[in-house]
């Protein structure tokens, strides 16, 4: 009978007797969650989470499979409403044992798709997967070159045989579209009608630039080098990124209609004020950290002594030191070490040795890095760092410590504590010092966004400063990290600039997906991947060690298609 009349949530409401009360809730706007109920189904009731109490009736009932009588009086939030549908919901996962999400996905700083682009790739379908990897990284070709694959420490995988190729599939699929006559590019949303401008052209300013061209916005990249590329054309040597895959994935972002101006440095040919008086309705900083870290001992501002970020940038920019002969040390652990003496190596040193204060296990470079600096003749040497520096004609004459690890300290290694009457010297024609990078930020024009380590304060979750005209993401605001850090965190920013320009919102951090997990990788028992055969991945063809050392050609030469797809 239609027209009864009954009572939800304390609201009168006319409904239809064929209704169900869910049905009712639904068109009054009143949420009931639902897990079984699918309209194009016969009600079931089985999972019970639509619970809903009913006034006289002896237990709660199910709102997707009962109907509607005259007088009825219905709650739906009650608080044994909601205890019983999270009692349902417990009883239903109460024995679930699985991921809900990729855990490579979640270990990504970007959060990409990995397990979706990696079975478009198995599909033959190697355009989709480059569309999929760019709704959150826009540089698959540079970053399947240079990201360390923090995703595969935690494939499934791992307890077979070894972890999923990620991110030389990632390189695959970039590589593949980047040869077709019409590679992938994004559907551009119409015209916002607002500027933006983007400060610094490395991996963060690239990425931000890149979404809000694709949201319609008019970008404006303003870059101090005479090239754009920022860390990753200055600061990454060309045997791991050659300058003609990154200017190729460049040339893909200008494409939207981004704009690059060149030769352009905040805060001596313009300032942030100038921007927003020329009609710029928001700025983003993506300006990096390239300033070596000092290592405070004395003699280090010796003619013979340079910074790694310097000494790769003079190589990038052709403009080299003479070293062909020479005795080269390299004080550091990182990848920035490994890069300046792999390059050292490349310009004719007759001897590579870095100095590490700690043990390698606690070197923050890439294994892989490391391996293949060892493969190629550069001497390790640990537990051991410069304390002077001295004038030796042409040498320097390094006084160095041993050291021994205590207890641990804020980055969770164990502190290097010099032994006591260890000092030792040794020569050398140069030390290139790669300890670590800081921002040069102190010349933004604006001092209250600037920290105590020179880093710009923003939130790391959306890329906001306390100036709602400043955006900023990257290295300049978390210190020197990887460059997939620094392309989330311009997509962040993006994301957070769009919303606040067209609705006047601040961005607030995002909700974070509900996650039902295994749990952490060394808590799996193996037994549960007993039945998949263990077999070894495809190798990355690469460049032999003698072939490699003598130039700065690409080492890696990217997987087949046939490597690929196996």
């Amino acid at each position: 009978m239609p027209g009864i009349q009954i009572t939800l949530n304390g609201k009168k409401v006319t409904a239809d007797s064929e209704e169900t009360i869910l049905e009712v809730a639904r068109r009054e706007h009143v949420f009931i969650p639902t897990l079984c109920h699918d309209e194009r189904l016969e009600p079931f009731g089985s999972c019970r989470v639509c619970l809903v109490k009913v006034k006289g009736a002896k237990s709660l009932v199910p709102s997707c499979t009962t109907k509607v009588t005259g007088g009825m009086e219905i709650h739906t939030e009650d608080p044994d409403v909601i205890e019983a549908r999270k009692l349902s919901l417990s009883l239903l996962i109460s024995d679930h044992f699985g991921d809900c999400v990729a855990p490579c996905s979640l270990e990504c700083p970007a959060h990409i798709d990995i397990q979706g682009y990696i079975a478009l790739i198995g599909a033959g379908k190697f355009s989709e997967a480059v569309k999929l990897i760019k709704e959150k990284n826009p540089m698959p070709l540079t970053i399947g070159r240079v990201c360390p694959h923090p995703c595969e420490s935690v494939c499934r995988r791992n307890k077979v045989d070894e972890p999923i190729a990620i991110n030389n599939l990632k390189r695959f699929a970039a590589d593949y579209d980047s040869m077709q006559e019409n590679h992938w590019v994004p559907e551009i949303a119409p015209a916002k009608g607002k500027r933006i401008a983007v400060i610094g052209s490395g991996p963060a300013g690239l990425s931000c630039s890149y979404y809000l061209a694709v949201k319609g916005y008019d970008v404006t990249v303003f870059e101090k080098h005479p090239r754009p590329g920022g860390m990753l054309r200055y600061g990454i040597p060309e045997y791991r990124l050659p300058a003609e895959i990154l200017d190729r994935e460049i040339g893909y972002i200008k494409e939207l209609g981004v704009t690059i101006q060149c030769g352009e440095e905040l805060g001596r040919n313009y300032t942030i004020e100038d921007l927003k008086n020329s009609g710029y309705d928001a700025v983003f900083l993506g300006i990096g950290a390239q300033k070596t870290i000092n290592l405070k001992i004395e003699g280090e501002k010796h003619s013979r002594v340079i910074g790694g970020i310097e000494f790769l940038h003079a190589h990038a920019t052709a403009t080299p030191m003479d070293i062909k002969g020479k005795t080269v040390i390299v004080t550091g652990g990182g990848n920035t070490a490994m890069d300046a003496a792999r390059t050292a190596l490349r310009l004719g040193a007759s001897m590579v040795t870095v100095l590490y204060r700690r043990t390698r296990k606690e070197m923050p470079a890439n294994e892989a890095e490391i391996g293949e600096a060892e493969e190629e003749g550069i001497l390790f040497e640990y537990l051991a760092a410069p304390i002077r520096i001295e004038d030796a004609g042409d040498m320097i004459d390094v006084e160095c410590i041993r050291m021994q690890l205590g207890l641990p300290d804020s980055s969770g290694r164990r502190r290097p504590v010099p032994i006591e009457g260890s000092n030792h010297r040794r020569k050398a024609h140069l030390l290139i010092t790669a300890i670590g990078q800081r921002t040069d930020a102190f010349d933004i024009g604006v001092p209250e966004l600037i920290s105590a380590r020179d880093n710009i304060q923003a939130n790391l979750d959306t890329g906001i400063t306390s100036d709602r005209y400043i955006y900023a993401g990257g290295d300049c605001v978390t210190g020197a990290a990887t460059a997939i850090e620094a392309v989330a965190a311009g997509r962040k920013a993006a994301v957070s600039i769009d919303l606040y320009l067209t609705t006047g919102v601040w961005r607030e951090k995002d909700t974070e997906e509900f996650n039902m997990t295994k749990g952490p990788l060394n808590s799996i028992p193996e037994t549960l991947f007993e039945m998949y055969p263990k077999e070894k991945r495809a190798a990355m063809p690469a460049l032999r060690v003698e072939e490699r050392i003598h130039d700065c050609r690409e080492i890696e030469l990217g997987l087949t298609e046939t490597e690929a797809l196996r």
